[in-house]
């Protein structure tokens, strides 16, 4: 993996406006602004934060295959890559049930379309037309169809549509090849695979320093768009789920860090540049490869990042699962529609499988709700119009917890496999080391 430059505690700091955290909350805080004083103007500014995440999407997968691949290959032993990949999919199969049924319950207690009353003949289908075509052909695929999927009609295919899960699959079998090959051959083309990845993540380290850019367009757009305070009717389910991925973030994940002997709010503190960037722009690729460095650095082994971080990806969305559940239940609440046992535990099996893969699909969120929906004719999959105007504000906690979800999810299987060196986790969550993740 790339050499991460590190600095003792004392030395000299660098001034703080020179801070990638500072610099993005300063464009967060200046995009609101431009939101609430120039509406029109601060809407124009949208295409700042889709020129980033396009920059970002641009070396995505490239990244995933290169880092998965190297640290396949440099496992040296295919047994305990599998061993990790079988522990990673427990872990992540797991996790994602248990966020599914917070979801559920915190829907249940809170009530959020409790009191809405809404006639579903008076909303407007036109507003779900862009996200149609893929909810029907994921509601029609099934499991067969699903997994078949997964396999690229080409590698170049994968690679150039961006689709993480087919670069994931392609990549691993590649890797396991490349280990298989060994000796002087495998060793060039690791060798050049790793070289690659440097460069790949040199390049994302000067698309990132660009973050406050997309972070002021993103938000001055956000405001500028829907105003302050123009969705008040929709504010329960936005602060409901803002509620619930916190609570599973510092319960669930922090009960499960705390077993591994890490502190999670000192975890989360450690990573607040990224955290900060993913909040704002609510997109999580944007911070790939510093997140992996910073993981690395915190003494977690490289094969192990390599594996289960960009798995992770597509198999352990936690917030994403959170509002699966949270958006059915607020659907059924807010059109007056009754939930049986079965209707529930329906959904809660539907939401394991829809979840995977989610974040290749265009509109994700909403087409895998239209998906999740279709399995349970009782409830109206027009109601989605209801959730479409908050999405971008439910998409800001999504990103962050499904990022933090992973982040956690490679910490413990490290720890559970023996990876993960504690004496530099301690030292480092305890501010004694200075880690640049931007250096080359």
């Amino acid at each position: 993996m790339t050499t991460i430059t590190t600095a003792p505690a004392t030395a000299a700091r660098k001034p703080l406006y020179t801070s990638l955290f500072v610099q993005v909350l300063a464009g967060l805080l200046l995009g609101i602004a431009l939101g609430v004083a120039t509406p029109d103007f601060a809407a124009s500014l949208k295409i700042l934060s889709d020129a980033f995440l396009k920059l970002i999407s641009m070396i995505v997968a490239p990244i995933v295959f290169c880092v998965v691949v190297h640290g396949i290959a440099g496992a040296g032993d295919l047994k305990k890559v599998g061993r990790v990949g079988v522990k990673a999919l427990v872990y992540f199969e797991v996790m994602t049930t248990v966020a599914l049924v917070v979801g559920l319950l915190l829907a249940f207690l809170a009530g959020p379309g409790h009191g809405m009353n809404i006639d579903v003949s008076t909303l407007d289908a036109k507003a779900l037309a862009t996200y149609s075509g893929n909810a029907q052909k994921l509601k029609g695929e099934g499991i067969g169809s699903f997994l078949l999927n997964i396999v690229p009609t080409t590698s170049f295919d994968a690679l150039a549509r961006n689709d993480v899960l087919q670069v994931l699959f392609f990549a691993i079998l590649f890797g396991v090849s490349l280990a298989l090959v060994g000796g002087e051959k495998g060793e060039r083309i690791s060798t050049f695979i790793e070289a690659v990845s440097t460069v790949l993540f040199r390049m994302m380290g000067l698309i990132v320093r660009l973050a406050p850019l997309g972070v002021l367009g993103a938000v001055a757009y956000t405001v500028g768009k829907y105003g302050v305070g123009s969705l008040k009717q929709l504010v329960s389910l936005v602060v409901l789920f803002y509620v619930s991925v916190a609570i599973f973030v510092l319960g669930v994940l922090g009960a499960v860090m705390a077993l591994a002997g890490i502190n999670i709010l000192k975890f989360l503190s450690y990573l607040r540049e990224e955290l900060t960037i993913v909040l704002a722009t609510a997109s999580s690729d944007a911070v790939l490869p510093q997140i992996m460095r910073k993981l690395v650095r915190l003494g977690v082994k490289d094969s192990v990042v390599g594996l289960v971080i960009p798995t992770g990806y597509s198999f352990n969305l936690d917030a994403f699962s959170i509002y699966l559940t949270l958006a059915v239940v607020f659907i059924a609440q807010a059109t007056n529609t009754p939930l049986s046992i079965g209707d529930l535990l329906l959904v809660l099996g539907v939401s394991l499988i829809t979840s995977k893969g989610a974040h290749g699909v265009p509109g994700s969120a909403i087409v895998i709700l239209a998906a999740t929906l279709n399995a349970v004719p009782s409830i109206p999959a027009i109601g989605l119009v209801l959730v479409l105007s908050v999405d971008w504000f439910i998409g800001m906690a999504r990103a962050l917890g499904n990022l933090i979800g992973n982040c956690v999810a490679t910490v413990v299987i490290a720890a559970w496999e023996g990876d993960l060196d504690h004496r530099t986790a301690a030292r480092v969550l305890d501010g004694k080391e200075v880690v640049d993740v931007t250096a080359g």
